[in-house]
């Protein structure tokens, strides 16, 4: 694993709507591997790979901007109130340590009624979003010579290794970012080209909405199309079997269902039946609620385009710091590697059947 990209990759800011750091990041590791690369109107990085045909596409999309926040208002006192861009769990926010982007980038920190001075029943409540405000350790006056209404607001989460596990911030979903650049950097390595052109998509405003995603489907119109994120490993203490969705170490989640997909059984049968073959880890994952871009790559092609979703197992999803297994994470790039280099080996017609890959033809050149 490149642990120094996927470092960069996390630690890069880059909230719904203000993705300008971490989109230079992601640019200056496709130019090498792309034939083409452009930033669409809505902010998307589109990076086009010419593949052995052009008869079909094939879209794969990471979305590359991170939850965080932005100022709604700043106090007589100079402290921030703030609105969310993308979905918190409040309690995880307490005493942490944020950067809000003015005309410089500032420390913050989330402050919250202290324990001390709080009623007996509000002690048994959790923190409501709107209960929390940004300190930046100034004055109004000092805090409004460099911050706007409208700035954003992003986490810090170093990142550090733990045992086989990476820990950092934005793993959702710098992870997927990660597995998309290296997928394609396998490919050019292996002298290898994907079945058909490939439109590699760093897609903008996932967490409010999948519009970015939305708006590359609208232009492109992928014939088949990969999704690359992150989902939930609930593997930890007090969780009961079938709400664990993932555990982290057993591999690439290849995606079954969730809250806007109901993946294509074609597509299902085609992603394990290319890990049984090339000996990728995987588990099969069914998320309860909550969505990728899958959704929008699904459907806003006309007619509907053959959808997938390979994910990375995570702990503490939209939490203060993120976790993911080191080997799950490679096993995300091999399998979106083997996929975009074997579309043409499976039956992809209605009929129910069994079905098996067909033999791999050689390497070219």
């Amino acid at each position: 694993m490149n642990t120094s990209l996927f470092k960069q990759l996390c630690e890069a800011s880059g909230a719904s709507g203000f993705e300008y750091e971490i989109r230079e990041v992601i640019m200056s590791q496709m130019k090498p591997l792309a034939d083409e690369i452009r930033v669409d109107n809505i902010g998307n990085i589109i990076c086009t790979i010419h593949g052995k045909s052009h008869a079909k596409k094939a879209l794969c999309a990471a979305h590359m901007d991170e939850i965080g926040f932005i100022v709604r208002h700043i106090d007589d006192q100079g402290f921030i109130r703030i609105l969310p861009l993308g979905g918190f769990d409040p309690k995880t926010l307490t005493a942490q340590r944020v950067v809000v982007h003015g005309k410089k980038d500032l420390p913050g920190c989330m402050g919250v009624k202290p324990i001390h001075v709080m009623t007996p029943e509000e002690r048994t409540k959790m923190p409501a979003l709107t209960d929390y405000v940004v300190d930046l350790g100034m004055t109004k006056k000092e805090v409004e010579k460099l911050v706007s209404v409208g700035d954003s607001i992003t986490r810090i989460g170093d990142f550090i290794e733990m045992g086989d596990c990476v820990n950092v911030k934005s793993i959702d979903n710098r992870g997927g970012c990660y597995v998309l650049i290296e997928a394609v950097r396998a490919i050019r390595r292996a002298k290898l080209l994907p079945d058909y052109d490939l439109y590699a998509v760093f897609s903008v405003q996932e967490e409010v909405g999948l519009r970015g995603a939305q708006a590359a489907t609208i232009e492109i119109q992928p014939d088949f199309a990969f999704a690359l994120d992150t989902t939930i490993a609930f593997d930890t203490p007090g969780s009961s079997p079938h709400e664990r969705c993932t555990v982290l170490g057993q591999g690439v989640g290849v995606k079954v269902y969730d809250g806007t997909l109901i993946t294509d059984t074609r597509m299902v049968q085609f992603m394990t039946a290319l890990c049984t073959e090339k000996k990728i880890p995987f588990q099969p994952e069914l998320l309860a609620a909550g969505g990728t871009d899958a959704g929008a790559l699904q459907k806003y092609t006309a007619g509907g385009a053959i959808t997938g979703a390979i994910s990375i197992p995570v702990r503490n999803v939209h939490q203060s710091i993120e976790m993911a297994h080191k080997g799950d994470v490679q096993a995300c790039v091999d399998l979106l590697a083997a996929c975009l280099t074997s579309l043409q080996r499976w039956d992809w017609s209605w009929q129910r059947k069994a079905r098996k890959l067909a033999p791999a033809t050689k390497k070219r050149k």
